[in-house]
């Protein structure tokens, strides 16, 4: 059993081969513009080649030598196809390498930062404790001032209470004292009552 190969198949497989047989070698772009321009260019050969190959092919069906001019067009495009390849094989390689070393930087810039990073962490960590801290002693002084005060009031209130008790002690001792000076004003005049009746 023959394997047969697709020149397609094969300028897949072989890309360099392809450039050292043209004997031009590729552009290398400098830049990730020039790469992208360079990749632009090499897709719209790829596309033209296409829309040629599918207008060759149609043409050719019109002619005698049908096989033979399928051929041909056959060749154009792998021809084509080969040369927009050639153009974007370099400029894929340079973006790879460009995305390569961004993420590399990157992840050198992250490590860099990471003792900056967890220095202000261990800060912001301690920052929060201070200030939790802070609110404890706070509502603590609070809860002290608040206990404090209802103190200062109960013994508010019972020095109130017992002035209140005083002064009624007192207007009771007065109200005894000016009833017992009533009663023994009254004990008086009887006697002397009692005596003037007697002489008379």
């Amino acid at each position: 059993m023959r394997v047969r190969f697709s020149p397609a198949l094969l300028l897949l497989a072989c890309p360099f081969l392809w450039a050292q047989e043209a004997g031009t070698p590729p552009p290398v772009p400098q830049t990730l513009e020039q790469a992208d321009a360079q990749r632009l260019r090499a897709e719209t050969m790829r596309k033209e080649a296409e829309r040629r190959h599918a207008e060759e092919q149609t043409a050719c069906y019109k002619k005698i030598l049908v096989n033979s001019c399928l051929a041909d067009a056959k060749k154009r495009y792998t021809d084509s196809i080969i040369e927009a390849r050639q153009l974007d094989l370099p400029a894929r390689e340079f973006q790879r390498e460009a995305n390569r070393e961004n993420v590399e930087a990157e992840k050198a810039r992250r490590e860099a930062e990471r003792p900056a990073r967890e220095a202000e962490q261990q800060e912001r960590a301690e920052r929060y404790r201070t200030e939790e801290a802070a609110k404890a002693a706070e509502r603590e002084q609070k809860q002290q001032d608040k206990e404090r005060k209802a103190v200062e009031n109960r013994k508010k209130l019972a020095e109130e209470q017992a002035k209140r008790k005083e002064r009624e002690e007192k207007r009771a001792r007065k109200n005894a004292e000016q009833i017992e000076k009533k009663a023994k004003e009254r004990a008086k005049a009887e006697e002397k009552a009692a005596a003037k009746a007697q002489k008379e």
